[in-house]
Parts: C-alpha cells; structure tokens; sequence
C-alpha cells in the first residue's frame, strides 16, 4: 500500500521560500519516478518539478531557477526547495510517484493529500 503524506506548507510573503516534504512509505523513491504538481482554485493541476530514478530533475518553466527538487533515498522523501515565491505560486502542491517515468504528466498513480502554499 503506497502512502504520500506532504507537509511544509504555509503561507509566506512574495520572496519568501518554503520547503515541501513527501514522506513515503510501501514506495521506494530511490526505485520510482516522483513530482511536484500544484493546483489553484479554478485551474487545472500542473506539473512544476519531476525527478528520475537517478536524481535527474525536469521542471515547469515557470519555476526554472526559483524551485528545486530532490529525494533523501535514506530517508525515503521527495522535497521540494521553492525560493522567490511570488503570489502566482499560491496553490494545493502535491505529491505524486509511479513506477514508469512520467515526468510532468498527470497519469501518476499514487498521490499524496496536498498541502496548501499561499504567497502574499
């Protein structure tokens, strides 16, 4: 059974930088593929950052520069660096892992609950 529990969110002033953490368990992130995607009231979900099996990033453009992903294969946890956040960063992000490479495709099978980042 594959459990995603996000946490790290909350809300910061335009500039300010938050830490996303995934914490996963009946899942290996140093075996799967993992993302970043991020949903604001009326919008679809999006992509913003994806990893690969060996810690090889792919991101949204809009985040290039601003965001970093990585995984602690030890501590099986996806993270999420966002720095520079801007109002238009105002979302639900979520986690998501599968055992095919998706990239920033939305067809991921296991998902996390969400956690809220609101940008002022």
């Amino acid at each position: 059974h594959v459990q995603l529990v996000e946490s790290g969110g909350g809300s910061v002033q335009s500039g300010g930088s938050l830490r996303l953490s995934c914490a996963a368990s009946g899942y290996s992130v140093s075996q799967g593929y993992m993302a970043w995607f991020r949903q604001a009231p009326g919008k679809e979900r999006e992509g913003v950052a994806a990893i690969d099996r060996a810690g090889n990033p792919t991101y949204t453009y809009s985040v290039k520069d601003r965001f970093t992903i990585s995984k602690d294969n030890d501590k099986n946890t996806l993270y999420l660096q966002m720095n520079s956040l801007e109002p238009e960063d105002t979302a639900m992000y979520y986690c998501a892992a599968d055992f095919v490479n998706l990239q920033l495709a939305r067809s991921y099978n296991y998902w996390g609950q969400g956690t809220q980042v609101t940008v002022s």
